[in-house]
């Protein structure tokens, strides 16, 4: 093995789940499971990227069993007998190929439509009715509904215990309704759940702490956050360092077992070019494990995809093990460059880079 490469493929202890490498399959929303239940190749899909030299998978956001938690078509629940079987399918696939997997609990509060099945007729919940600054377009939660969703978070966590995932990742990230109580700017509200930094996490950090309550010490309860939201790419939860380590510890405080840590372009500083990313900032204030992620060996920014621009090439991966190898963060998630080669990490590992098949949107259209 190259030297360069020997943190990225070294064995990672993540509180007590060995991880064969630092190499995360990131959550990636695929839209292959009708009725909320996952499609008969979802056992295949992910196991392939066990079996191509994953480290830990993270699946698909998971849709927490809430009237309100859609905000896409055919997106996976927990919520029938059927969804329930097939990720213990998607599991014991997983397992049988040397990986832990992780299930990602998520509300896209706000983002919903009315219309969207199965209940067309309710809104998207928000903590102050608002999904950008100044405008009130959906439902303002009572404190009731806040409640009743820390519960449902918390009892949808043991679900996926009793189903045989290794832990949860909550998303907090990219502007959906966790997100949206850390956001200052639609956050608006007077209640404990409004105003100070500690108060807007609050809706967070009772997740987590209700979800360590009713799962066991073994399994794993992280959260996924950013500065950057959907709504405004330029958004930040903290404007500053002394801020953003006062909210990391308080994630830390409520019980987060992990932090991952979403940046759209992993080598860039948080708040200074050359400084540490929000995984490394975060490792540095808590000591807590953490993940980082974003545009890992691929040359284009996930935005660009979206604006049609989706051809990419394959790039080095100098800049990551650089920061590895500093211990910046303990490990890396992968996105794009897994869905179109489920090879990635066993190619690089072998340096064979110039066999990686490149992604383009047409792997984002099909399983593979």
């Amino acid at each position: 093995m190259n030297d360069s490469k020997d943190v990225l493929f070294s064995e990672y202890n993540l509180n007590g789940i060995k991880l064969k490498n630092r190499i995360v399959m990131a959550p990636m929303t695929r839209s292959f499971s009708p009725k909320g239940v996952p499609a008969d190749y979802a056992p295949s899909y992910y196991a392939k990227r066990a079996a191509g030299g994953v480290g830990l998978i993270i699946t698909e956001g998971v849709e927490v069993s809430h009237r309100a938690a859609s905000g896409y078509l055919d997106v996976p629940n927990l919520e029938s007998d059927e969804s329930k079987m097939m990720w213990e399918k998607v599991v014991s696939a997983v397992h049988k190929n040397g990986s832990p997997i992780f299930c990602q609990l998520w509300h896209v509060g706000g983002i919903r439509k009315l219309g969207m099945p199965p209940f067309p007729d309710v809104p998207g919940f928000t903590p102050s009715g608002c999904i950008k600054p100044g405008k009130k377009v959906a439902y303002e939660m009572t404190e009731s509904d806040i409640e009743e969703l820390i519960e449902i978070y918390a009892s949808d966590a043991k679900i996926c215990e009793e189903l045989g995932f290794d832990g949860v990742e909550i998303h907090g990230a990219h502007g959906y309704l966790i997100d949206q109580f850390f956001w200052d700017a639609i956050n608006t509200r007077t209640d404990q759940f409004g105003g100070s930094l500690e108060n807007r996490a609050r809706f967070a950090s009772s997740i987590i702490q209700e979800t360590q309550q009713r799962t066991s010490a073994e399994f794993q309860v992280g959260i996924r956050i950013s500065q950057w939201k959907q709504q405004d790419y330029e958004a930040k939860i903290t404007s500053d360092r002394d801020e953003l380590n006062l909210f990391l510890n308080i994630l830390k405080n409520a019980g987060a077992d992990f932090l991952h840590c979403s940046n759209r372009r992993f080598w860039e500083g948080e708040f200074s070019e050359n400084g540490l990313n929000l995984a490394g900032i975060a490792k540095k204030t808590t000591g807590l494990p953490s993940i980082s992620v974003g545009s890992v060996g691929v040359d284009k920014d996930f935005i660009k995809l979206y604006a049609g621009d989706h051809q990419t090439k394959t790039t080095d991966l100098n800049k990551l093990h650089q920061k590895l190898n500093n211990a910046e963060f303990d490990l890396i998630a992968v996105g794009r460059a897994l869905l179109s080669d489920p090879e990635w990490a066993n190619k690089v590992q072998n340096g064979q880079e110039k066999d990686i098949i490149p992604f383009d949107k047409s792997f984002v259209e099909n399983y593979v």
